[in-house]
């Protein structure tokens, strides 16, 4: 045996020991992907509402469950959390028993949340007041239970502007905030740590620039596939595997691309509306299709293209309703909409590449579909049809 030989027997070796851990590495992730994706935190979201009166009302959308576990933005999976236990008991819990657990943290709570004002030169820290908490009762215990926690303050007359802060601690969030002359909200994407521009306390509130809108929105619908998008992954890398070339990739890309643009403008528009406990099952539908199909076929069929423009059209309807709920500035509607959709676009193709980087050396090998692509797809479809039934009997 030649030198150069024993090189290429050791190269070919390690290639194939990279190809099996990287495969189980996949494969416990998505053998979790039933677990992750109830496990995986959602941004915070505040709504601050200033009455004529100087009263500002808050309300925060978030997880009592992770405030109170101390579960922050560094687990993306609140099963790694060194507090997962406590979490997990603190999820069973019926609502009432959750409030009264929350209502022993409060002055934690209250201790880091922050509401700074701004009047003239002089700034000042307000203590919010605690009002109550609304806990949904626990339901099925594999999907996240968002509580709504209710603040309040009353400003001073003198203060001209407001700086909310969510501690880095608790995470990403998305502040809205409205006056009683301007109700339609402010919004802004905050990251974890980072606190708000200045809102105003007194008059019109001034619209974010367009390059803040654009910025803004990026982010969200960036976050919303990676990493909170679990299903929207599966359904893309299962788009990646179907073939070892490129072209039959970009027309499964175009076609999803074309149809969830087409969706969510259609249903942010409200031309076009579908429940959620319609969409959310299709959605899981669909990656099971496509998981099955990659082991049956090697090659792009005429159908596929259609089939994945249909469940394109589904997960539009999906992006749409988490867009819904964080909103859209009204003078910037359609600048909004466009780049929350480029957001999911970089988002789509930051998996693509991050599939070429781990897969793409070995796409050309005779055992490539053997080896990586049939067994991936199949429990891709697992994922799929696990949340099928989850989402339509839970």
């Amino acid at each position: 045996m030649t030198f150069f030989s024993l090189l290429y027997r050791i190269r070919v070796a390690a290639m194939r020991l990279s190809t099996a851990a990287l495969q189980s590495f996949i494969v416990l992730s998505v053998l979790m992907s039933g677990v992750a994706s109830a496990h995986t935190l959602r941004p915070a979201v505040a709504t601050l509402d200033l009455q004529e009166s100087g009263q500002l009302d808050i309300q925060v959308r978030t997880s009592a469950e992770a405030l109170l576990a101390g579960i922050g933005p560094e687990t993306a999976d609140t099963d790694d959390a060194p507090t997962a236990d406590i979490y997990n008991a603190l999820r069973a819990l019926p609502s009432s028993e959750l409030a009264a657990r929350f209502d022993k943290f409060v002055p934690e709570f209250l201790s880091k949340v922050m509401l700074q004002t701004f009047s003239d030169s002089t700034s000042n820290s307000l203590s919010l007041n605690y009002v109550r908490i609304e806990v949904p009762e626990p339901g099925d215990l594999e999907l996240l239970r968002d509580s709504t926690i209710y603040l309040q303050v009353q400003l001073l007359s003198d203060v001209d502007s407001i700086v909310w802060a969510w501690p880095r601690e608790y995470g990403s969030s998305v502040v809205r905030f409205s006056t009683a002359a301007t109700p339609e909200p402010l919004t802004e994407w905050l990251q974890a740590g980072e606190v708000s521009d200045e809102l105003p306390a007194s008059g019109a509130i001034v619209p974010p620039s367009i390059i803040e809108v654009i910025w803004n929105y990026i982010g969200l619908g960036f976050e919303h596939i990676l990493p909170l998008g679990l299903d929207h992954i599966l359904f893309v890398v299962g788009l990646f595997l179907l073939s070892a070339h490129l072209r039959p990739l970009l027309w499964q890309i175009s076609a999803f691309t074309l149809a969830h643009t087409l969706t969510l403008g259609l249903s942010i528009y409200g031309v076009i509306s579908l429940p959620a406990s319609v969409v959310e099952p299709l959605i899981a539908l669909s990656i099971a299709y496509v998981g099955l199909e990659n082991c049956l076929y090697s090659q792009l069929k005429p159908w596929r293209v259609l089939l994945v423009f249909c469940f394109g059209l589904l997960h539009g309807m999906g992006f749409a309703g988490v867009l819904s709920e964080i909103g859209l500035p009204a003078g910037e509607f359609l600048t909004a909409l466009l780049s929350f959709n480029l957001g999911v676009e970089f988002g789509q193709l930051t998996i693509v590449a991050l599939g070429f980087l781990l897969v793409g050396w070995f796409r050309n090998k005779s055992w490539y579909r053997a080896v990586i692509v049939i067994p991936l797809s199949l429990l891709i479809s697992a994922a799929g049809l696990y949340w099928t039934w989850e989402r339509v009997f839970n």
